[in-house]
């Protein structure tokens, strides 16, 4: 199994990017989908989550009207368009699958993908 993220970059503050994270191996069609970061010395922190069909997500206070998650089941991708991006949106990002939502918000993961940087200069 394997979770592929991609998308991530730089962008001045202000600017957007949309990353991808699609799966290979299983089919993650039924499971909740989410995405983390972790900046710098810090550590990792939940970002936003989406239920198997997409009709349930949950975001961070940080990530409440600037991001949005979405999936495409057909594709095994899950997705994270970020609008309004701040220097303090600097980090590794993860994607993750998880049981539900609430698990992707407790950070509890049946698996993990290796990060893409964002990189968000002033």
């Amino acid at each position: 199994v394997q979770l592929q993220a991609s998308g991530g970059g730089l962008v001045q503050a202000g600017g957007s990017l949309r990353l991808s994270c699609a799966a290979s191996g299983r089919t993650f069609s039924a499971y909740a989908r989410g995405w983390f970061r972790q900046a710098p010395g810090e550590e990792r922190e939940f970002v936003a989550a989406i239920s198997w069909s997409g009709g349930t997500t949950s975001y961070a206070d940080s990530a409440k009207g600037r991001f949005t998650i979405s999936r495409d089941n057909a594709k095994n991708t899950v997705y994270l368009q970020m609008n309004s991006l701040k220097p303090e949106d600097t980090a590794v990002y993860y994607c993750a699958v998880s049981n539900n939502v609430r698990a992707v918000v407790a950070g509890q993961a049946n698996y993990w993908g290796q990060g893409t940087l964002v990189t968000v200069s002033s």
